[in-house]
């Protein structure tokens, strides 16, 4: 697998950035896509909202187990948002603001300057909401989630 392009946004270092899109808010971002993939990003720009995945790329060990960012337990990697996982993938939904040519625009952007990105996916809420769901042991608001932000936890 390789990176089809590099994300830009505000945030230039690993501590004190949100943990998720939903404390992102207004912040911006641009996707910069390899020019010889432009052609994959024909009406994508007729969707509000898009998949990111991409690579913690600064994410320099793996852990089995960790404490989240809103909790105090420690919880099995797979069962968090960590970015220690062994192959340290990266998921956020976004608003796509625009598109000219192989530059993306997005919204609520929570992610590292200069991350690698490997797929864009459209949000289709007829396939992916889901009406009737658990949120295991994450018990926070949006209100909470939204403030939290990232520490040092990570880092390293």
């Amino acid at each position: 697998m390789k990176p089809i392009g590099i994300i830009h946004t505000p945030f230039t270092s690993l501590e004190d950035m949100p943990i998720q899109p939903k404390g992102a808010g207004e912040e911006l971002g641009t996707i910069e896509i390899e020019k010889q993939y432009t052609a994959g990003l024909a009406d994508l720009d007729e969707f509000s909202h898009v998949y990111l995945l991409y690579q913690f790329h600064m994410a320099k060990r793996t852990a089995l187990e960790v404490v989240p960012f809103m909790d105090t337990n420690k919880r099995g990697i797979y069962a968090t948002r960590s970015p220690l996982r062994p192959n340290h993938i990266g998921l956020s939904i976004v608003r796509l603001t625009d598109i000219k040519e192989n530059i993306i625009t997005v919204r609520g952007i929570d992610v590292l300057d200069g991350t690698p990105i490997f797929d864009i996916k459209p949000y289709i809420a007829a396939f992916d909401s889901v009406a009737e769901s658990s949120s295991g042991w994450m018990q926070a608001s949006e209100k909470e989630v939204a403030a939290k932000r990232s520490d040092h936890r990570f880092v390293g």
